[in-house]
């Protein structure tokens, strides 16, 4: 009898596949505002985002915008870096592992809600946003 094959934790490429999967289930109207928004993955947050952040550690931060919400961008600015969608794939996995909640269905709630800021929504209105790309 053969040996059952390891398990291998979900990697970086299989949670941009869901970043990817949540981002074309957002509705038309934000998605042409995304243009330039850039996702990353990355396994933990830097010491420098936990600093800024005010953490001790990284474990309870899944996700993190950076960049300055459309609301307040002005043609006037002066040329600021692209805003991202960082993605911590190792917190992300150990609140996948403890709450048994689907993985894909896990990231688009944490790509949802980084979206979210880059819109400057509240969170009755990113309520709404999951629930109207749950009836989709």
């Amino acid at each position: 009898m053969a040996a059952p094959a390891p398990f291998l934790p979900p990697r970086e490429d299989d949670i941009v596949a869901f970043a990817e999967q949540a981002l074309a289930a957002i509705p038309a109207r934000l998605a042409r505002h995304l243009d330039g928004v850039a996702i990353l993955v990355e396994d933990m947050p830097d010491e420098e985002t936990l600093r800024e952040m005010e953490l001790e550690g990284g474990w309870d931060l899944t996700g993190l915008y950076r960049g300055t919400p459309l609301g307040r961008k002005s043609v006037d600015d002066l040329a600021r870096p692209p805003d991202t969608i960082l993605l911590y794939r190792l917190p992300i996995l150990l609140e996948w592992i403890e709450t048994e909640v689907d993985l894909a269905a896990l990231v688009r709630n944490v790509v949802v809600h980084e979206i979210a800021h880059h819109f400057g929504f509240s969170d009755a209105e990113i309520a709404a946003l999951e629930a109207e790309m749950d009836e989709r």
